[in-house]
């Protein structure tokens, strides 16, 4: 996969992208990153990039010149048409299934707002997606940039060790992951579960789907809503609603037990 940035700021991606999973990606050919300075496409003498809004209003907008100026410059160069990638509060929120879709998209060029945001302009003739990391503010798109690279990358093919390890992950099958432990099998007064211990990988894989349910239902009952669940699961939730863990009850349980 190629992956393009423009921002004012290209000197925030040295360091964070070079290293671990990203890293080794980019070292062993799975991802080529490439980061462009907005600034070397604005082309007036003090190299603007941002000017004030028409109609009034305070702040600062991204004016739509090097945007586009960029592209013109940059696309001769290119292996073809990227996706391009708005980062910004009013795009769509970055899931696990998002990350899995841009995975599959050969290209991809990310825009770094700034200020007050980017000039309308450029959504309209550049921009394919929007994408939101959170509903909050930044003082810009670089660290959400990044943290789009960081979710994509490591579902490239040949990124991680092992296919489990992502496939096994929070939210990668709708819901949280189960606790993990390693050595030692006692630490501080607290154990490892003894299910763990056993050998038995049946009850393994039970213990552990039913502690993915319970994690899900207690801190993310929305995402339980929209899991695809089946009868075992259903029966996991009754057993841990009989054994009390829900309290007072869970909404979201209540509606996954009452549907058939």
């Amino acid at each position: 996969m190629r992956v393009d940035v423009l921002t004012i700021f290209p000197e925030m991606f040295r360091g964070p992208l070079d290293v671990s999973i990203v890293g080794r990606a980019r070292a062993e050919g799975h991802l080529e990153l490439h980061v462009h300075d907005l600034r070397e496409h604005a082309r007036d003498r003090h190299r603007l990039t941002d000017d004030y809004p028409f109609g009034g209003g305070s702040g600062m907008v991204m004016k739509p010149e090097p945007f586009f100026q960029a592209f013109d410059a940059l696309a001769p160069g290119w292996p073809g048409r990227p996706w391009v990638v708005l980062l910004s509060p009013q795009g769509e929120r970055l899931t696990q299934r998002k990350a899995v879709e841009l995975s599959g998209r050969p290209f991809l060029c990310l825009l770094c707002g700034r200020y007050e945001g980017i000039d309308e302009r450029v959504r309209e003739g550049l921009v394919d997606e929007e994408i939101s990391i959170g509903d909050y503010v930044l003082t810009g798109g670089e660290l959400p940039a990044m943290v789009l690279i960081d979710a994509v990358a490591r579902l490239l093919p040949g990124v991680l060790g092992s296919p489990a390890s992502v496939a096994e992950e929070s939210f990668t099958g709708g819901l949280l992951e189960y606790p993990q432990y390693t050595r030692p099998r006692v630490f501080r007064g607290m154990a490892v579960p003894d299910v763990l211990l056993s050998g038995d990988h049946g009850a393994v894989r039970r213990w552990r789907r039913k502690q993915s349910l319970c994690r899900t239902a207690l801190r993310r009952p929305d995402l339980l809503l929209l899991a695809p669940l089946d009868a075992e699961d259903r029966r996991l939730l009754r057993e841990l609603k009989d054994e009390g863990v829900f309290g007072d009850g869970v909404p979201a349980v209540e509606q996954v037990l009452a549907a058939r």
